[in-house]
């Protein structure tokens, strides 16, 4: 057994007692087979070509076992990968996650799971063990043999796809190659139709954020998100990532907290329900050899012991008659501008984009004459976006120059 699968069975006992030994040693004994993951599936082949999930997979299987010495070569290739991520590498972790994500209803439908970057495939294996549908997207080629071996004893139920989901839809235009693409390529090739964004959630995102770059990718979603563009052209599309406990301190972060309520806060919260669905210990996760000890973010001032695996939904309400997917980043720019200094008063930011019209403002929200721009809620933001909208008294001028000037000084890459 590798040295990550001996140091992972060493912490799965540690963790749950030597009860998980018994019952990795009977599941062992049993035989594990991919064919005993299977499912009845129809024909999963579109007749224009491109890939479709099987219509029948999303039943329940309650043979879920799965056995950690059959990801010896998997997890060798971990540990030499170049590359840091971090992997999940306990069978049992990946029981927990796996009712975190709760794929399907008593009848045996739900969305597609697209797994990010799911490495030795451990959590695969039980998503499809427990009849989910699944796209995995697999950004490192030394994984994909492994993973498309599984995929062609699935018919149907698993679709892998060499892409980086945190690299989708890159700025700049042309042919991109393999792992770095497009959303319109993606979901075209898995045949995903563009959704109504009244409707449920069309399919759910797992995946363990990038380390360097979470705030990027979270704001690079923001945008995309109120522009319902890239993922959001496809509906409410529901994030299940996992990041640290000191940025899921940020994102939940409420007015009045001058340190951690930012314009990221009040966009997320305005727009999206924001759920904790599990914490797990930085050490719990595996990393590549090469990456001494566990490579955890030091924080002073907000803990970061943890990271959580958190849910973001959409709102079937976020968009209105003032506020829409054409001045969605209008919006955006507003509140940066707003809590780019949470302990001004929000007045002087209203007059100084339009003088003399602020107190109006604030007088039709019932907000206070000297509220501070950090004391003041999303939903308050988002009202007072919408009466600005409909205002024939403010001058709007300074949004698009403003607009303009924010979208060129953010270029998103990942």
């Amino acid at each position: 057994m590798s040295s990550i699968g001996g140091t992972r069975l060493g912490m799965c006992m540690q963790r749950y007692g030597p009860l998980v030994w018994a019952s990795m040693l009977c599941c062992h004994r049993q035989g594990s087979n991919v064919a005993s993951l299977m499912v009845p599936f129809n024909d999963a082949t579109h007749q224009t070509g491109c890939r479709r999930m099987s219509a029948i997979a999303g039943q329940k299987n309650t043979e879920t076992f799965v056995d950690l010495q059959d990801f010896t070569h998997e997890l060798k290739v971990a540990e030499k990968i170049r590359k840091f991520r971090r992997f999940i590498g306990d069978p049992s972790m990946a029981k927990t996650f796996l009712k975190c994500l709760q794929p399907w209803d008593d009848r045996g439908n739900g969305p597609i799971i697209l797994e990010c970057d799911p490495g030795p495939g451990i959590l695969t294996q039980t998503l499809l063990a427990a009849g989910a549908r699944v796209v995995a997207l697999e950004s490192n080629k030394d994984f994909l043999p492994s993973l498309q071996l599984l995929e062609n004893n699935m018919d149907g139920q698993l679709e892998v796809v060499h892409c980086d989901f945190f690299k989708l839809d890159p700025l700049g235009h042309g042919t991109m190659q393999p792992p770095v693409m497009y959303s319109s390529v993606l979901f075209n090739s898995l045949c995903i139709p563009e959704a109504p964004w009244i409707k449920d959630v069309p399919f759910k995102v797992f995946g363990i954020l990038p380390q360097k770059n979470e705030s990027t990718f979270l704001w690079k979603q923001i945008y995309n998100l109120f522009e319902r563009n890239s993922i959001y052209r496809y509906g409410r599309i529901e994030l299940n990532v996992f990041i640290s406990e000191k940025q899921y301190t940020k994102l939940v972060s409420q007015p009045g907290d001058m340190r951690n309520y930012q314009a990221l806060s009040a966009l997320f919260q305005a727009s999206c329900d924001i759920q904790l669905l599990h914490m797990e210990p930085w050490s719990s996760f595996l990393t590549p050899l090469r990456f001494k000890g566990a490579a955890i973010p030091r924080s002073v001032i907000v803990p970061n012991d943890h990271l959580c695996l958190v849910r973001i939904t959409p709102r079937r309400d976020l968009f209105t008659d003032s506020l829409t997917r054409e001045n969605g980043n209008t919006f955006i720019v507003m509140v940066k501008q707003c809590l780019g200094k949470r302990k001004a008063k929000l007045v002087d930011r209203l007059n100084s984009w339009d003088p003399g019209n602020g107190h109006k403002l604030l007088r039709q929200l019932a907000l206070p004459e000297d509220i501070q721009t950090g004391n003041v809620s999303p939903e308050q933001y988002k009202q007072l976006f919408e009466i600005m909208e409909c205002s024939e008294e403010f001058n709007k001028s300074w949004i698009f120059d403003e607009t303009l000037e924010d979208l060129q000084q953010n270029a998103f890459s990942m």
